[in-house]
């Protein structure tokens, strides 16, 4: 597996994820419609023209879970058991179209499950950053992940 196991995580690593991704006006228009939000400043180019930001902005959770997406390959991937909880979830400046974005990860803490032996809880710190060096978005993540097997 690509991903690490729990006891390959330390408090205070850091990784740069290689992946980047230009988010496009069909990402935001197809998100937006599959997740029922009509929010007209992410599809209606005449009235987001009309607002502070004089654009359509790319939906919030588009960002966040682009952010997420990126970090897996380096971090989770099949070594996971699943996503306990998001937190502290904040976008300090707006995505637009045609914005390059890139994902950086900390590992904050980790403790092992109280209940399950073989398991440990790993608190993540993911931060997003357009091709302008901005800091788009950044959360806190905890993650259930496998023990390297015996």
């Amino acid at each position: 597996m690509a991903g690490l196991y729990y006891e390959q995580f330390s408090p205070g690593q850091e990784f740069n994820h290689p992946w980047t991704r230009t988010v496009t006006e069909l990402d935001n228009t197809l998100f937006s419609a599959m997740t029922m939000n009509v929010q007209p400043l992410h599809l209606d180019a005449h009235f987001a023209a009309e607002t502070e930001f004089g654009q359509r902005l790319v939906n919030s959770i588009f960002t966040l879970g682009l952010m997420v997406g990126m970090s897996v390959n380096d971090t989770t991937l099949g070594t996971t058991v699943g996503n306990l909880g998001f937190g502290d979830t904040r976008f300090p400046k707006p995505v637009f179209h045609g914005d390059t974005l890139r994902a950086r990860t900390k590992v904050l803490t980790m403790r092992e499950s109280r209940s399950r032996p073989t398991v440990g809880i790993v608190e993540f710190e993911h931060t997003c950053w357009n091709q302008r060096d901005e800091m788009v978005a950044i959360c806190r993540r905890q993650a259930m992940m496998r023990k390297h097997p015996a």
